[in-house]
């Protein structure tokens, strides 16, 4: 059975934003049936940059009669109302997520919007869908609300490294999992597992913006459950750790100036939050949580350029020659979560896998695995396959069937 959206996606004039206008926004088809739409608010003349925010309601009118409520919404002076005959609850909650993700990456508004809930939802017919989000961008490019194509936002660092990501169910009850154990513990030490490509960078940058969102005037009633114990726990951690201060660290040069440029652009987040493992010493006090992405890069005292640099920096902790970039991040900080995977530690300069053996098997510390493959249509096995392969794993040639061969 298929299913077509051909015209079947209308985005409504811009109404003013303001209590003098719900009568008239009342009056859209889509509003007046509380039939499940998305809506865009926005304010074009703020400086220095626009700002906007992405909705999704099935009672339309009383969502926006709560945000011209909320002081932060005020700012902004125009809506947009998104509506189909083929929307349904998932399908909304899907399309605004979307549309979180690209505007953000498409650069030309900052949004108001937190990123918590942000998920992938299954739900029936989801891939025709796609096509729908499509038609969606075009009658938004049409009304030059945006302006860069959907690819050309796809091969942008800002989409690839955005915060504002749809998890996948793997990647969210982790996230539940480490929010509950950052509340819970007065110190926790986290090791988040994971091959190559599930998503370890992507959760890394999801948490640290998820940990500083303004959760007040929070509409709860538009969550289910899960969403409800993330708010929940961001508001436990925030209530913990006044004015937290978080620092993602990054060993490697390229990514840590690639993740700078995409934090100067997120509303909330700045530049000086990803740092090297030397700039863990910066503080007077301790920071309150480090995030450490591809941990498996940090470096010991080997093989590296600013030998005497190195040298200092464990004096400082009264370490010797043997002291590594490790032990820096747990003397500075009070609580620290890992991405890690021993796979893809290859250089002289890396810390010898029997540090991190030693922290993995203590038993203060929380194991977690990330196992979704989200860079290759194969999928886990495909992964699993060539893992074996490559580490000589495999016992014979029996070929692998695939049902995707698109890699």
């Amino acid at each position: 059975m298929s299913l077509s959206f051909e015209l079947s996606i209308e985005v409504s004039e811009q109404y003013d934003f303001n209590k003098q206008s719900l009568d008239k926004i009342g009056q859209n088809t889509w509003v007046r049936s509380q039939w499940p739409l998305v809506y865009f608010i926005q304010n074009e003349t703020s400086k220095p940059k626009k700002i906007a925010y992405v909705g999704e309601s099935t009672n339309a009118l009383i969502r926006i009669t709560n945000h011209l409520s909320n002081p932060k919404r005020v700012e902004l002076n125009k809506i947009s109302i998104i509506g189909s005959d083929k929307f349904n609850k998932s399908a909304t909650l899907d399309i605004e997520s979307n549309l979180i993700q690209y505007i953000t990456a498409e650069g030309s508004f900052a949004l108001q919007n937190g990123n918590f809930g942000l998920i992938n939802h299954n739900y029936y017919q989801k891939d025709l869908y796609k096509d729908l989000f499509k038609e969606v961008w075009n009658k938004l490019t049409e009304k030059k609300i945006v302006s860069k194509s959907l690819t050309e936002i796809e091969n942008s660092e800002l989409f690839k490294y955005s915060p504002y990501k749809s998890l996948n169910e793997d990647q969210y009850h982790s996230v539940l999992e480490i929010l509950n154990e950052l509340c819970e513990k007065n110190s926790s030490r986290i090791f988040v597992k994971g091959s190559a490509g599930t998503g370890k960078t992507i959760l890394a940058t999801y948490l640290i913006k998820l940990l500083y969102s303004d959760i007040s005037n929070t509409a709860f009633e538009e969550f289910n459950d899960d969403e409800l114990k993330e708010i929940n726990y961001i508001r436990k951690f925030q209530s913990k750790y006044p004015n937290a201060k978080i620092g993602l660290v990054i060993a490697m040069t390229s990514l840590r100036e690639s993740l700078q440029s995409v934090f100067r652009k997120i509303p909330g987040l700045k530049s000086s939050m990803i740092i090297n493992p030397s700039e863990t010493f910066n503080l007077k006090e301790k920071y309150d949580l480090l995030i450490v992405d591809e941990a498996h890069r940090l470096r010991q005292y080997k093989n590296i350029s600013w030998m005497g640099a190195f040298k200092k920096n464990n004096q400082k902790l009264g370490l010797d020659d043997t002291g590594n970039e490790l032990d820096w991040i747990l003397a500075n900080s009070k609580n620290q979560i890992f991405f890690y995977d021993a796979a893809q530690s290859v250089k002289p300069s890396d810390i010898d896998e029997t540090h991190f053996t030693k922290l993995i098997n203590d038993l203060n510390t929380r194991n977690l695995e990330l196992k979704s493959q989200m860079r290759v249509k194969g999928g886990n096995n495909y992964i699993s396959f060539v893992d074996e392969l490559l580490n000589v794993k495999r016992k014979n040639q029996s070929i692998l069937k695939l049902k995707n061969t698109n890699y």
